[in-house]
């Protein structure tokens, strides 16, 4: 609903003249700012859609991969997720753009709010057949009990008596999960002292004792931040990329016909078209094949599939050093064709249809199931967070060196490709020792099933 009142507010914003400042003058380059009350509903509406887009993108991952029992069909979902994901970029960043651009700006927000009834009303009427999880409360106070009992008991000595001495649940019978050695300071939470406990074996202060399983869930998170650390230096680089190919494709030849002339801003476009793509031919073509030639009955797990995205993106930036070296070298003769930029746009398209997927289903079957949702949706935080720092990034080349000058044919952005080719490598590097000392609690490896369809 959020994102539906924000598009709303949107839409009002550009088609009642109250709520935007008057056109400028003619032969004038005189305007009238925008109010205060102008400027009040148009981020209201921003930030409704930001809530909207923030409690629906991936939490919609989470709903659909809950509605399949085993680890191969959550991963096909995964994998058509992000084809329709991205073929709705693809829409936006051309057809409902040319609308607002050669028709109205209310054309294009009038479809977007049709859309989202749409994706409303099918989504109700739809959720009486969903398996859904009924609310335990927020899994965020269960983590930082854990925290806080841990520090409470730091001085209690843990004895060796599991069975006895540690808390499995309400019901006093040790549960399947046993304390695991690793991040020991927080098995203290779990442990029981005198006074923990009343006589119907309830807990008497729930944020000095906490069960072993919620410790547990706790050790699962702190594992997997080392590994979600890596994919923020993978986003970084495409957020880098995509600013700088569009001052490239400022520079070249973007007619590809008499009157059609590639927007330098839509080159975004051919990757989202080579995601979509690959997408469905995995799906279709290179996992079946995969199990022919392999002779197993299961895709790549999550963690090699974000592997093979790591190389894809070191490769696209490596290209996209050498193709800004070729533009520079006749920007003072002829410009180089728009489509010299395609390539490397279609190689950084093919990385995330394999490691944006394979993030997610890692996530999803890794998290503790009170955090499931939030296990998809640390790509989203994952992806804010890069796209800041590759702001951070670009500002700091800028002060430190003259790569990026204000004519790019003046300066180097072919170094500012190399310079993320050596990161991405690092990164690589870093990605693949956090993945040898990770050990997935959830899958047996080499299998495609979940560990309980094993038993």
């Amino acid at each position: 609903m959020s994102l539906l009142e924000g598009l709303i507010l949107m839409m009002l914003t550009v088609t009642l003249p109250g709520l935007r400042p008057p056109n400028c003058e003619a032969a004038s380059n005189l305007c009238a700012s925008p109010t205060g009350t102008q400027y009040s509903v148009l981020f209201t509406a921003l930030g409704l859609g930001s809530i909207g887009l923030g409690g629906t993108r991936f939490t919609l991952a989470t709903l659909g991969a809950s509605q399949f029992s085993k680890l191969k069909h959550q991963s096909t979902y995964f994998n058509w997720y992000f084809f329709t994901l991205y073929v709705s970029s693809v829409i936006c960043s051309t057809g409902i753009v040319y609308i607002e651009d050669n028709i109205s700006w209310a054309w294009g927000f009038g479809i977007g709010i049709a859309g989202n009834v749409l994706g409303l009303v099918v989504f109700v009427f739809g959720s009486r057949y969903y398996c859904r999880d009924k609310p335990k409360g927020s899994p965020f106070t269960s983590l930082v009990r854990v925290v806080v009992a841990s520090v409470r008991k730091r001085k209690v000595l843990i004895s060796s008596r599991e069975s006895e001495d540690f808390y499995y649940g309400d019901d006093g019978v040790k549960g399947t999960v046993a304390p695991t050695n690793s991040f020991r300071f927080l098995n203290r939470a779990a442990f029981k002292t005198e006074g923990d406990i009343i006589t119907n074996g309830s807990i008497s202060k729930p944020w000095k004792l906490c069960s072993v399983q919620q410790v547990e869930d706790l050790k699962t998170l702190i594992r997997i931040l080392p590994l979600w650390s890596t994919s923020i230096f993978l986003s970084t680089p495409i957020g880098i990329q995509a600013s700088l190919t569009v001052l490239q494709a400022l520079t070249t030849d973007r007619h590809l016909a008499c009157r059609f002339k590639v927007p330098a801003g839509s080159m975004i476009v051919f990757a989202f078209i080579s995601t979509a793509i690959s997408l469905s031919l995995f799906d279709r073509c290179l996992w079946p094949l995969w199990k022919k030639i392999s002779g197993r009955n299961n895709i790549p797990m999550p963690m090699q599939q974000i592997g093979i995205g790591h190389v894809f993106n070191v490769t696209s930036m490596a290209v996209s050093a050498l193709v800004e070296s070729k533009r520079r070298s006749r920007s003072h003769v002829v410009p180089v064709s728009v489509l010299w930029l395609v390539p490397q746009m279609v190689i950084v398209g093919v990385g995330e249809a394999f490691h944006f997927p394979g993030q997610v289903a890692f996530y999803y079957q890794e998290f503790p199931i009170i955090l499931k949702s939030m296990g998809t949706a640390m790509i989203a935080l994952q992806l804010a967070v890069a796209f800041y720092l590759s702001t951070a990034v670009i500002d700091f080349v800028r002060r430190v060196t003259d790569w990026l000058s204000d004519d790019i044919n003046d300066g180097r952005l072919d170094n500012v490709y190399w310079v993320l080719v050596v990161i991405g490598v690092l990164n690589f590097g870093y990605f693949i020792v956090c993945s040898w000392f990770y050990e997935c609690k959830n899958v047996e490896e080499g299998n495609g099933t979940t560990v309980s369809d094993i038993e």
